[in-house]
């Protein structure tokens, strides 16, 4: 069981779970308070959680020991997170949380073609095939029919 953690599919799995979980809970905690607001209390939350889960494990680290590369592209991935959850919660406070999620998820199509453009993976044509796929579930799902 302890090696079946040390691959990449079930901490996917899981993510994808405690992603379907915030969802439901977002849209009910939105109901209330503006989105912005709901946005910075979860980001509280979620500081508070690593900062123990860093401290519980010895995690920490010099802040010295990390790259000026890992500085530059972890400020950014940061203020794409915030722009991203900024417009999630807004988007739960206007729509529909089951056509609002899978919306927010072609971010996987933008993964794909991000990670062929920038970082040179190779995806086969089933891949592919399966983005395509994902991309028409999104529409069939947020469709209005």
């Amino acid at each position: 069981m302890k090696s079946l953690f040390l691959t990449w599919l079930p901490w996917a799995l899981l993510s994808a779970g405690f992603a379907g979980l915030t969802a439901i809970f977002a849209k009910v905690g939105v109901e209330n308070i503006s989105s912005d607001f709901a946005t910075f209390l979860r980001t509280i939350v979620v500081l508070a959680v690593l900062t123990l889960i860093l401290a519980a494990t010895g995690q920490w680290q010099s802040l010295g020991a990390v790259s000026g590369r890992s500085y530059l592209f972890l400020t950014l991935s940061g203020l794409a997170t915030g722009g991203s959850w900024l417009c999630y919660f807004r988007a739960l406070k206007l729509g529909d949380a089951a056509k609002v999620a899978p919306v927010d998820k072609l971010s996987v199509i933008l993964v794909a073609l991000f990670a062929t453009v920038f970082l040179g993976e190779k995806l086969s044509g089933s891949n592919w095939l399966g983005i395509l796929l994902v991309a028409v579930g999104t529409i069939l799902v947020a469709y209005r029919g």
